[in-house]
């Protein structure tokens, strides 16, 4: 079963947090032949070039309107997610896809997202650790984790800030596959993992 990973892209979204987990799904099985067990793209809300963080350049493979159903939604953060939890049309996409994936990730301050969005009530998270206050302003009854690295509550995991997306990411491909995958696509990025203690 090959599992579609939907990652949202949109202007000043932090590079590492959508590039990373972009990498970690996108090379999973990579070795194996046959199957793969994941296929990864970008989502944004228009069909143009988005413009991340230190100015780069990226043309989305879809729109929100298009994109193929996901398994996985992942939210990046980045500076843009001050605006983006302004737009209505884009965390209502999220709020609705959040009720038909398999799983909802967040990376960063994409959790702002996911808060404004609702989603977070009652749940534990954890974000950048310069953007808790304005979490916790956005969900006051989300417990907040500023020691962990990632937080899982079942549906919706989320993870600190920037390169923590990449923990996170290979704590799912061994959640969904298994711990020798996960520490596989690991060794090929030559990547130090540290995964969470059972």
């Amino acid at each position: 079963m090959t599992r579609n990973v939907a990652i949202l892209i949109f202007d000043e979204v932090e590079v590492l947090d959508f590039c990373g987990p972009f990498e970690v799904f996108g090379v999973t099985g990579l070795r194996a032949g046959g199957e793969r067990p994941f296929h990864v793209y970008t989502v944004a809300e228009q069909a143009r070039s988005v413009h991340a963080r230190n100015g780069l350049s990226v043309n989305p493979n879809y729109t929100i309107a298009e994109c193929p159903p996901p398994n996985i939604l992942l939210v990046p953060g980045g500076q843009g997610t001050r605006t983006l939890i302004h737009n209505e049309s884009l965390v209502k996409w999220v709020r609705n896809q959040a009720g038909r994936v398999d799983l909802l990730l967040s990376v960063c301050t994409g959790a702002l997202v996911l808060a404004q969005a609702g989603l977070l009530e009652g749940l534990a998270a954890t974000t950048h650790f310069r953007a808790f206050d304005e979490l916790k302003a956005l969900a006051p009854n989300t417990t907040l984790c500023p020691n962990e690295r990632y937080v899982d509550n079942g549906k919706i995991i989320l993870s600190a800030g920037i390169s923590a997306g990449i923990d996170m990411s290979l704590y799912v491909v061994a959640r969904l596959l298994d711990a020798e995958q996960a520490n596989e696509t690991a060794r090929y990025m030559q990547y130090d993992y540290w995964p969470r203690e059972q």
